[in-house]
């Protein structure tokens, strides 16, 4: 997950951990000053990021800018992420050209989408402010979900699915709040996680961005552009249809209300049965069904991120997402409030947690044996 912010000039010097990195970077950054009319003494840290990626910015002598990416090879492979690229930009995605790619060293040089998030023109006070803002992000959700190529992807499969879900018991519940679960209840968050993955692994699969969120979009520099600017998506998977829609509705670092939830994904609803993407059992005719299976998706990475935002902390020193896991706790308690079979889940997370039954009013209980 990462942010791209602004940084001021004159650049502060970047911190290396490894002195031969930051000789490497020197050397590589000479060799494409001249190519690319790059101004060095500009270069200067932009964003802030979940993994060992780290991303610069400099400026170039025309008066524009360059993001350099810092991907050390012994974390990151960043094969993925210029494989992705290209199938992106076959779908007509806004997304960073690669400019320059030393893959054996991990630097990347890449066009700027700017500094500006779809997070920073929400307005979070006023919800019905941001509906135009949410119908481009669904257009560029739409128009990746179409691309043909998607199969090319790896799978999301049960075993990614279920890899995913255990980092939950893994890292929130036992390094985190320290239970130490019993039999009964290890085989309760057993029983409850296949639920979870076969009702997901029943969904159309499609490509899924798995991270869409507003910190992921970029305004566009121009206003002749319509499109927001994808990024992070190294990390795609040809999988379940409804991931990408339950994560940009349910974000890591904001919430909704459900009216405007509902609001949004209807919208997005109606439209992806138009482009015959709602073609499964009655989906196509009736959005409650296609929320139902929304809710069981967003569970599932609720629950990973949880997990995910506890392993950040407790293992590599980032606390400022733990801080976000509390509103990760409140969807999932939200979404098993509603659903027969996950009545044990919420009653293990309520007494984890220390919190009050969730009643939920947005829509009545649902048994989803129909």
């Amino acid at each position: 997950m990462s942010t791209i912010t602004t940084s001021p000039r004159p650049a502060e010097p970047i911190v290396w951990a490894q002195p031969e990195r930051a000789l490497a970077f020197e050397q590589w950054l000479a060799a494409k000053t001249s190519p690319h009319s790059l101004l060095p003494t500009t270069v200067r840290a932009a964003s802030a990021d979940a993994s060992f990626r780290r991303y610069f910015r400099v400026d170039t002598k025309q008066g524009g800018a360059y993001i350099i990416m810092d991907a050390p090879p012994a974390q990151e492979n960043c094969e993925p992420f210029v494989r992705i690229a290209g199938l992106m930009q076959d779908a007509g995605l806004l997304v960073p050209r690669i400019l320059a790619w030393d893959q054996a060293q991990g630097f990347m040089l890449l066009d700027d989408l700017g500094a500006d998030t779809m997070m920073t023109a929400i307005q979070p006070e006023l919800p019905q402010a941001n509906v135009n803002l949410y119908v481009r992000a669904t257009d560029a959700l739409l128009t990746l979900q179409q691309q043909a190529n998607a199969q090319t992807l790896p799978a999301y499969d049960e075993a990614l699915l279920q890899r995913e879900l255990s980092l939950f018991p893994d890292w929130y519940v036992a390094k985190h709040k320290g239970v130490v679960l019993d039999t009964t209840q290890q085989n309760m968050l057993h029983k409850t996680f296949q639920t979870i993955v076969q009702h997901n692994l029943a969904a159309p699969k499609v490509f899924v961005h798995r991270d869409f969120m507003p910190r992921n979009l970029m305004m566009p520099h121009s206003a002749d552009e319509p499109r927001l600017g994808v990024l992070d998506f190294q990390d795609a998977v040809h999988g379940p249809i409804t991931y990408d829609i339950a994560s940009l509705m349910r974000d890591a670092f904001l919430s909704w209300d459900e009216e405007f939830v509902l609001d949004i994904t209807i919208r997005y609803w109606e439209r992806a049965r138009k482009l015959g993407l709602m073609d499964f059992e009655d989906w196509s005719q009736d959005f409650g069904a296609f929320w139902r299976a929304v809710e069981w998706m967003g569970l599932q990475r609720h629950l990973k991120v949880a997990g995910i935002f506890a392993r950040l902390t407790l293992r590599d020193g980032k606390p400022k997402y733990l801080a976000d896991a509390p509103r990760f706790i409140g969807y999932i308690r939200a979404t098993a409030s509603r659903y027969h079979e996950l009545t044990p889940l919420l009653r293990f997370i309520d007494k984890m947690e220390g919190t009050e039954p969730a009643i939920s009013l947005a829509f009545p209980r649902l048994d989803t044996q129909r």
